[in-house]
């Protein structure tokens, strides 16, 4: 009796399909740098360039689209190689990783894109110590097997260029009243918001400005992400 009744539960949980935490949990390493561990409003890293570079769109969009660029190939290569690394070496390892992907980059930007390069500065450089990069380099895709951590890299990078769209469409539409794209042969790229354009509130452009529009950014967005965990 005993024996049948281990046999019927080995049958009811071989019957039961495996795949789907998976996926679930796939999902789950894309979306979360949009939302639970959004790099910029819930774990609050990376900030230096966040608001250093949101002045315009196309600055946030071309800083988030470099960063995203880097976090998914330094996480898959970090990935790839976390049982051939030593322990001892592996943040310059790390850093020589994520260097020459940036300067991958940014040679891509010099010669294509001059103008978004000379926007971003110092900045684009920077992201060889970006907090983001290496945060998620120690913490995830050193553990984690390849496909895993580039969808990680993938998700956070993504997740940060929404922020940085967002945050210079703000600090831009309101302080400058102008909303502006990479130009084309036939256009500058720049569109004019008549309101805005006529009563610009100035301080929003500023550094300050910034500083004040996380102030209430963070807490909003904080409140929509225990909305949407309450629902769950």
């Amino acid at each position: 009796m005993k024996d049948q009744e281990c046999l019927s539960c080995h049958t009811m949980n071989s019957e039961q399909p495996q795949p789907m935490p998976q996926k679930k949990s796939r999902i789950r390493e894309f979306t979360k740098g949009f939302i639970t561990e959004n790099p910029t409003f819930i774990i609050v890293l990376g900030l230096c360039p966040t608001l250093s570079v949101s002045t315009q769109v196309s600055n946030g969009l071309g800083m988030g689209l470099a960063a995203t660029f880097v976090l998914f190939f330094s996480n898959i290569i970090i990935s790839s190689l976390r049982k051939v690394i030593p322990d001892s070496i592996h943040i310059p390892a790390y850093i020589v990783i994520i260097s020459t992907l940036v300067t991958l980059i940014q040679m891509f930007l010099q010669a294509y894109m001059p103008a978004l390069n000379d926007a971003l500065g110092v900045y684009l450089p920077l992201i060889v110590v970006n907090c983001i990069i290496l945060g998620r380099a120690e913490a995830f895709a050193k553990y984690n097997c390849v496909a895993d951590s580039a969808l990680d890299g993938l998700g956070m990078g993504l997740g940060l260029t929404m922020n940085l769209v967002v945050i210079s469409l703000i600090r831009e539409v309101i302080g400058n009243g102008t909303i502006t794209f990479f130009p084309t042969k036939n256009w500058n790229g720049v569109i004019h918001i008549p309101l805005f354009g006529t009563y610009p509130v100035r301080v929003l452009a500023a550094s300050a400005g910034a500083l004040l529009l996380m102030g209430y950014l963070m807490p909003l967005f904080k409140d929509l992400v225990d909305k949407v965990e309450a629902k769950k």
